[in-house]
């Protein structure tokens, strides 16, 4: 099982960094935090803290960043028949689910490591807490599981790679969005939107908390969207 995740996963890694899309998606990311990395030390007795630009990107740019990465991972197999062949090979739809999800997982984690460069400046000209920068970036990384778990769904149900961004970048924003909603209504509405807002859920780790309770929710999304998506892929079987 483990032999066939990991080959999974290394043909997806081969294939995507292998795109020019990799290092256009890459830039777009390390291009747009560095911006809020220099806007968020430009005001009047800045911070040396990753808090001013992790939690604009995640309200900015993962719900858009998390979709393509992923939306080629079953779409694309889809579109080109090869998702049949590979459901007929000797491996389930869990190891192929996982495999995808692990390549996703890494091209995130990989461009993200780009993002080092900024806590190194805080060292070089501050002195940072570095626990609430340990915190800050497990938080990040949490979220992005939850994310690209949403988005390889969203993969799942369609061949058209632009149709599951948009599907992936949708449901992102719903459960980002919950949390401004949470603040219209009073009673248990407010108390359950506020618990699946999926950015509520990285303010301790912002603030250098780490919390049972915020890793239980970004696994529970992860493993929910998971096994929806294998499911996905169960029901072409029976088309």
């Amino acid at each position: 099982m483990i032999r066939n995740i990991i080959a999974i996963a290394m043909k997806e890694i081969r294939s995507y960094f292998g795109s020019p899309m990799a290092y256009v998606i890459g830039a777009f990311f390390v291009g747009l935090t560095g911006f809020f990395f220099i806007d968020a030390l430009s005001v009047p007795f800045p911070v040396a803290s990753v808090r001013g630009f992790l939690d604009r990107a995640v309200v900015l740019i993962m719900p858009i960043w998390a979709p393509i990465i992923t939306m080629r991972l079953l779409a694309e197999e889809q579109k080109l028949g090869t998702l049949e062949l590979l459901m007929t090979a000797p491996v389930r739809d869990s190891e192929i689910v996982l495999g995808k999800f692990i390549a996703s997982l890494v091209i995130f984690l990989g461009t993200l490591s780009f993002t080092i460069w900024f806590v190194l400046l805080l060292f070089v000209f501050g002195d940072p807490d570095i626990m609430p920068l340990l915190s800050a970036y497990v938080g990040f990384i949490m979220y992005g599981v939850a994310a690209l778990s949403v988005g390889l769904l969203a993969s799942s149900l369609s061949p058209n790679q632009i149709v599951a961004a948009v599907v992936g970048f949708g449901i992102l924003v719903i459960l980002t969005i919950s949390q401004e909603a949470a603040r219209q209504v009073d009673g248990v509405a407010a108390v359950i939107l506020e618990e699946l807002a999926i950015n509520s859920h990285l303010e301790d780790f912002l603030r250098g908390v780490l919390s049972t309770r915020d890793f239980g929710y970004y696994l529970a999304i992860a493993a929910v969207f998971l096994f929806l998506t294998i499911r996905s892929l169960e029901s072409r079987r029976w088309r």
